[in-house]
């Protein structure tokens, strides 16, 4: 991305109307028992296509990285987690950074995990795909980066 990790950051921890501004993944997003995101602090995701979730923040280092874990969840998760890490990078001479996502997950019932989880890594993996691509958009949205100023 073309801009400054703390953007970058910034942007993927934007919530309420500038946060489905840019995110398509999610339908609501609240922090269930802070007003602001730290190491600890909880959120509540209701996705688009409809299941919800409960993480918690098990890392959040400005401007360099966040982690996350499921605390309560789809019925079809035994776990899942997730981490976005932003580093400064420099190509073709233009200053940026490079954003790496990573998420893990298993699937409950056991038994089914052989079935179930190359579906869902397929399923997960377009809408992760998607989601960055919109992350990316929210970089460079003027309306997202005005929201970052006050």
């Amino acid at each position: 991305m073309p801009v400054a990790p703390e953007v970058a950051f910034a942007v993927s921890q934007t919530t309420g109307e500038t946060r489905r501004r840019w995110d398509r993944f999610i339908r609501h997003q609240h922090l269930v028992d802070a007003s602001v995101p730290a190491k600890g602090v909880r959120t509540f995701t209701r996705a688009r296509v409809g299941p919800s979730m409960v993480s918690e923040y098990v890392s959040y280092r400005p401007p360099t990285s966040v982690g996350m874990t499921m605390v309560d969840g789809p019925w079809f998760f035994a776990s899942f987690g997730g981490g976005w890490r932003f580093t400064p990078e420099t190509r073709d001479g233009t200053a940026g950074c490079l954003a790496t996502w990573k998420y893990t997950y298993a699937v409950r019932p056991a038994w089914l995990r052989r079935i179930a989880e190359p579906i869902g890594q397929w399923l997960l993996g377009r809408e992760i795909h998607a989601r960055i691509e919109a992350w990316a958009g929210g970089c460079v949205d003027p309306e997202v980066l005005r929201t970052l100023e006050s």
